[in-house]
């Protein structure tokens, strides 16, 4: 089919979506936010008041400016989440550095005799060596204007410039099981399996923060697993909606008490709902008395 739409100006904006029953506090004032905020945007968070199986027709009631603090809630939490997410990424690979470098040396991850699965080894050294290639450093300028080989960096300057996704595949891919559940055991995780199943989707959800995205609400396809019987304060994860916020959340908070014991990051998120208290906490995955659990306690 041929999509024929034009684009509307601002004001027309809002006469269509008055025309399928939403309502406006001021209408001024929401011409200013689309100014600022693009429709298609907003129109994600304008969704959940939307009648099923309606074209976009909108539920009795239903404001603009509700749609606009549900937005505003989830660019706070995507900040939030963020730091969260900062700080694991910088202890796994800090970790990874340490423990893989010291039993199989400097530049382990060149060597295919340590990789599960060769496919995988030879896509991860070409995209270190292309983001190597792109990094402006100091600390790598330097290196290379001192040596010539190898044609890497050691791993501690090397992996410092590597993105998520690749430490993650590197510590998928990695093939020694005990270096693994060693650095799994110092996240209090009782096994590698459980740190990479968490890894692989934290980082899903550090992709979506990276692009802006709707988070609130979203149903993840990368889902952590919950069923292992943890040491450190957990939840009871019976009926936990894995594809859900809730849970990744919670696997976000057991890191951060694991990090730095002395996080302020639950407390952030207790605040952050506080200030926004019309937010359906069911539809981010959390569970009656959640509050209660002793991970959220």
């Amino acid at each position: 089919m041929n999509y024929t739409k034009q684009p509307l100006d601002y004001s027309q904006i809002i006469q269509q979506l008055k025309s399928r029953g939403l309502l406006f506090h001021d209408e001024v004032a929401a011409e200013n936010e689309l100014k600022i905020v693009s429709y298609f945007r907003i129109a994600n968070y304008l969704r959940t008041f939307e009648k099923p199986n309606s074209n976009h027709v909108f539920l009795p009631n239903s404001y603009f400016e509700d749609a606009l603090r549900i937005y505003y809630f989830d660019k706070e939490l995507r900040a939030l989440i963020f730091t969260a997410i900062q700080s694991v990424e910088i202890a796994l690979r800090s970790k990874v550095i340490h423990h893989v470098s010291m039993k199989h040396g400097a530049f382990w991850f060149t060597d295919d005799s340590l990789c599960i699965n060769r496919g995988a080894f030879q896509d991860n050294l070409t995209q270190i060596k292309k983001e190597i290639k792109r990094s402006k450093e100091d600390f790598i300028q330097d290196h290379f204007a001192k040596y010539d080989t190898p044609d890497v960096p050691p791993v501690w300057k090397t992996l410092e410039v590597t993105s998520f996704g690749v430490l993650s595949k590197l510590f998928y891919n990695l093939n020694d099981v005990k270096v693994k559940k060693k650095i799994a055991r110092e996240f209090n995780l009782p096994q590698h399996i459980c740190l990479e199943s968490w890894i692989r989707s934290i980082v899903v959800l550090r992709n979506c923060l990276a692009h802006h995205a709707r988070v609130w609400n979203r149903r993840f396809s990368q889902m952590p697993s919950m069923s292992y019987n943890l040491r450190g304060n957990w939840i009871n994860t019976a009926h936990v909606r894995t594809a859900k916020l809730y849970a990744l959340l919670s696997c976000l908070a057991y890191l951060q008490d694991n990090i730095h014991p002395n996080n302020d990051f639950k407390v952030r998120f207790k605040k952050l709902l506080a200030q926004y208290p019309n937010i359906n906490t069911h539809a981010m995955g959390f569970p009656a008395n959640w509050q209660n659990e002793p991970l959220w306690k």
